[in-house]
Parts: structure tokens; sequence; C-alpha cells
């Protein structure tokens, strides 16, 4: 089996995505879409990926996109090795997560990380006239109906955008539905076993680790949350696919806007810092 996937290190849905296939020991060739200056608007990759975004699957010339569908298609390829649980209420369980993360986290993760860092990377790698381009560029129906509006908005206002507060809250609620769900000692989101609903998460923690937001787990707030992200980043898979593709200079971006905008976060949070 051939794979190519095209991705950024960026990306959460492309870090999950080469989290999974980590996971399966599938091998892949990579090509790398800088979606920060807008190479996913290249007329060529709009031919494989409509909405513009990543990542994207190519399977002996087959395409497959989103994420999500692209992890269940590799555990039907390689079912061996599934990342997805075989007993079907943990399988059900599994996939409230990841149909979760499609539906309310990714879109919050995406708000949040354009209002705190994201705007400031976009600005300064392309100036006034190159934002303007690359927000045009934007698909109306992309991260969701009405993406292009709101990164607009994200972009332009930061944390002053309309409904940017309540992306932050959103994003925190989902952290306090994995602090209840790994109660009781549980290492893992389902059926005590490592899965798609960790894979599924973890590229959405660990952003906000990158831009320096580690305080919405740590210093008690969040205990077990804090326990699963150190055993996430103690597997052999974690650097290699979620840290080690991220460039230093966007890493640098992540990691400093991100401090500067903590505590604008932890006051909406009502987080003492």
């Amino acid at each position: 089996m051939t794979f190519t996937l095209y991705h950024h290190g960026s990306s959460v849905c492309a870090a999950k995505v080469r989290f999974a296939m980590a996971e399966k020991g599938l091998d892949w060739d990579g090509v790398y879409i800088d979606i920060l200056k807008g190479e996913q608007f290249d007329p060529a990759y709009q031919k494989l990926n409509p909405k513009s975004v990543v990542p994207t699957l190519v399977h002996d010339g087959t395409v497959i996109v989103d994420s999500t569908v692209i992890c269940e298609y590799l555990d039907q390829l390689a079912p061996d090795t599934s990342v997805h649980p075989t007993d079907p209420v943990e399988r059900a369980q599994a996939r409230y997560w990841t149909k979760a993360v499609d539906e309310d986290l990714h879109p919050a993760c995406g708000a949040v990380t354009f209002v705190c860092s994201h705007r400031h990377t976009v600005l300064k790698n392309l100036g006034e006239e190159g934002v303007k381009k690359f927000l045009a560029s934007t698909p109306p129906m992309s991260v969701t109906s009405n993406w292009k509006d709101l990164k607009d908005s994200y972009t332009r206002f930061g944390f002053d955008a309309p409904g940017a507060a309540e992306k932050v809250k959103l994003y925190d609620s989902y952290l306090q539905k994995m602090e209840a769900a790994l109660e009781g000692g549980n290492d893992w989101l389902v059926g005590n076993t490592f899965s798609i609903a960790d894979i599924a998460m973890t590229p959405y923690v660990n952003r906000l680790a990158m831009m320096s937001m580690r305080g919405m787990w740590e210093n008690g707030r969040l205990p077990n949350v804090e326990k699963w992200f150190a055993r996430i980043e103690a597997l052999p898979n974690f650097k290699k696919c979620l840290i080690d593709w991220v460039p230093e200079d966007l890493t640098n971006d992540l990691r400093e806007n991100g401090a500067k905008s903590w505590t604008e976060v932890a006051n909406i949070l009502e987080i003492e810092i």
C-alpha cells in the first residue's frame, strides 16, 4: 500500500492522522502544505481537497479527506492494528469523542489558535495586503459553514471578535469532560485502553500546551488531565508525530504569542494566575 499524506505542522487534524498511522505502523510519503502561507489555496491542491484544509490522504490513487474519516478508513485497511475499540459499547463511546471533536472542539480550536497566535503569525509573514488575500482565499465552506467570516473576524479583532470568549469556554469544557472520563483511576478515555479517543484528543490538548496554556489543567485544576497528558507525552510516537513536524519559527510563535494571550484566557476561565 502506498500512502501520500498532505499535511502541515500546525494542523491538529494532520497531527491526529500522523499519530494514528504511527500507532498502526503505517509508512507514508508526505507533501507539506504551508497553511499559514496560503498554499492550501493552490488550485492543484483544491482539486484534491475543495475545502482547502489538511490533511488529505491519497492511497493508491484514491483521495480520502477529513481526518476522522481517514482514521476509520485506515482501520478498515489494516484491522489487525485497529485504533478503534472492538467492543461495540466502547467503540460507540470512542466515536462520541471523535464526533465531538469534529462538531465542537475543532472549530473552537481554530478560533482559539487564531485569536491567541495565528493572527499574529499571519500578519508578520504576509503583511497587510497578504493578509487580505489570505482571508479572501478561504472557501465559504471549510472548517465550518461560516469559517471564512469567522477567520476574518478572529484574525482582525482577536479576543474582541464576537464569540471568541465563548470558544475559549467551549474548549475548556472538553478538558472538563476529559477530567470526568478519567475519574476512578482510568489511564485512558475509553475502556481504560489507549484508543482513537485518546489519539483524537491529543492534538487539541497539545495545542494548548504549545501555546503556553498548561495552566488550564495544571496546578491542581484538572489533575486527571494532567496525568493523562504526561502519559501521552511519554509515548514513543508522540514527539515525532506532534512536535517534530512543527517548524521552529512556528513553535516559537505559538509559545510566545500564546504566553502573551494567557492572561486573557485565564480571565475568561476565571483561573487565578
